[in-house]
C-alpha cells in the first residue's frame, strides 16, 4: 500500500477522472479498505476539497462543483490575467480558437474556488466585448479592473483617482456601469456623481479604485450601449484617427469583418465605405488589410504614408 501522501494524490486524481465512484471500487483502486478510504477522503476534505459522500449499499464519493482546482492554486491577480486571456482569444478571427476558449473559460470558471469564481465572473459579466482589436491595454492594474468589475456586476458605488490626458488629476465618485474594452483598453462607462453626468474613464488612468459598500438604482444611458457610447466620446476626441476608405467588397462582407469596430456605408453591391477611428493608424491599416480585397484611402494621407511604408517592409520581406 502507497504511503498516504502518494494514496492521496491518486485518490484525488481518480475523483478528478469520473463523476462519480462507488465507495468499495475506489477502495480497490486504492488497494485500501473501506474504512482507509473514508479516512483519506475527510483528509482531502481538510485540504479545502468538497468531497460528497453517497450512503447506502451502491454508496460512493464524487468531487463536489468547484473541486477540481484546490484553493488558492490561482491568486486572485492569476485569475484576473486567466479571464483577460482567454476572453481576448475568444474574440480571435483564426479559426477554431475562439471556440476552444470559450470552452476552456467556461470550465476553468465552473471548477474554480467560489471566490476566485466570483472575481472571474464578475468581470466576464460587466464587460462589452467588441468584435475586432479588443484586448487588454497595457498599464491596467489588475486589482482596480477586478475592483471595477465587481462594483459594476453589484451596483456598488466607486471612488478612485483619476488623471486625465492633460496630467491633472481628480478624485471621482461614481456610479459604474460598464466596463468595454476597445482598441487595446479598457474603459469604464460610469455616472459621475459630482459632475452630474455620465463619464467615460481609462482603466491604465486610474488608481486607488475602492467601493464604497452604497448601492443605487441603474440609471438609463444616453446610448444604445456601453460600446457604441465610448466609441462617440473617441470619435469626439481631438486625438483620435479618422480613418475613411472605399472598399472593393460588398458591405455585408465587410461589416461581418469589422464588426463594431467601424462603420460601413454601402455604395452600391460590390462596393462599400469604411469608416474608422482610433487612436493609432496601425489598427485600421491591419483592418484594410485583411479584408482580402481592394481598396483605396481616402483619408488621411498619414495612412497612406503608413501603408507604403509597410508595402516597402514586406516587399523585402519576400525578396
Amino acid at each position: 500500500m502507497a504511503n498516504t501522501s502518494t494514496r492521496t494524490l491518486r485518490l484525488l486524481s481518480l475523483l478528478q477522472t469520473h463523476r462519480y465512484w462507488p465507495g468499495e471500487e475506489l477502495a480497490d483502486r486504492l488497494g485500501v479498505s473501506v474504512r482507509t478510504l473514508r479516512r483519506d477522503i475527510d483528509r482531502l476534505r481538510e485540504l479545502g476539497y468538497p468531497v460528497e459522500a453517497q450512503r447506502g449499499v451502491d454508496g460512493g464519493y464524487q468531487l463536489a462543483a468547484g473541486a477540481a482546482l484546490p484553493p488558492l492554486v490561482i491568486d486572485d491577480e492569476e485569475a484576473v490575467a486567466l479571464a483577460v486571456g482567454l476572453q481576448a482569444a475568444a474574440e480571435s478571427p483564426v479559426e477554431g480558437v475562439a471556440e476552444a476558449s470559450v470552452r476552456v473559460l467556461a470550465k476553468v470558471v465552473h471548477v474554480m474556488p467560489a471566490r476566485l469564481r466570483r472575481r472571474v465572473e464578475a468581470l466576464r459579466a460587466v464587460t462589452v466585448p467588441v468584435d475586432w482589436g479588443a484586448s487588454a491595454g497595457s498599464g491596467v492594474d489588475p486589482d482596480a479592473l477586478t475592483t471595477v468589475a465587481l462594483a459594476c456586476r453589484d451596483g456598488e458605488r466607486l471612488r478612485f483617482s483619476y488623471t486625465a490626458a492633460t496630467a491633472h488629476r481628480t478624485e471621482r465618485h461614481v456610479e459604474p456601469h460598464r466596463l468595454v474594452c476597445l482598441d487595446r483598453r479598457w474603459y469604464l462607462v460610469a455616472y459621475d456623481l459630482e459632475r452630474g453626468d455620465w463619464r467615460t474613464f481609462r482603466l491604465d488612468r486610474l488608481t486607488t479604485a475602492g467601493a464604497t459598500g452604497a448601492r443605487f438604482a441603474p440609471r438609463p444611458l444616453p446610448a444604445a450601449d456601453a460600446a457604441e457610447y465610448v466609441r462617440a466620446g473617441l470619435d469626439s476626441g481631438p486625438r483620435s484617427n479618422r480613418v475613411e476608405a472605399l472598399v472593393e467588397a460588398p458591405a455585408e462582407r465587410v461589416r461581418a469583418h469589422v464588426g463594431r469596430w467601424g462603420e460601413v456605408e454601402e455604395v452600391d453591391a460590390s462596393r462599400c465605405r469604411l469608416r474608422m477611428t482610433a487612436d493609432s493608424l496601425d489598427w485600421p491599416a491591419m483592418a484594410l488589410g485583411s479584408l482580402g480585397a481592394d481598396f483605396q484611402v481616402v483619408h488621411p494621407p498619414e495612412l497612406r504614408d503608413l501603408m507604403a511604408e509597410w508595402s516597402t517592409r514586406f516587399a523585402r520581406a519576400t525578396e
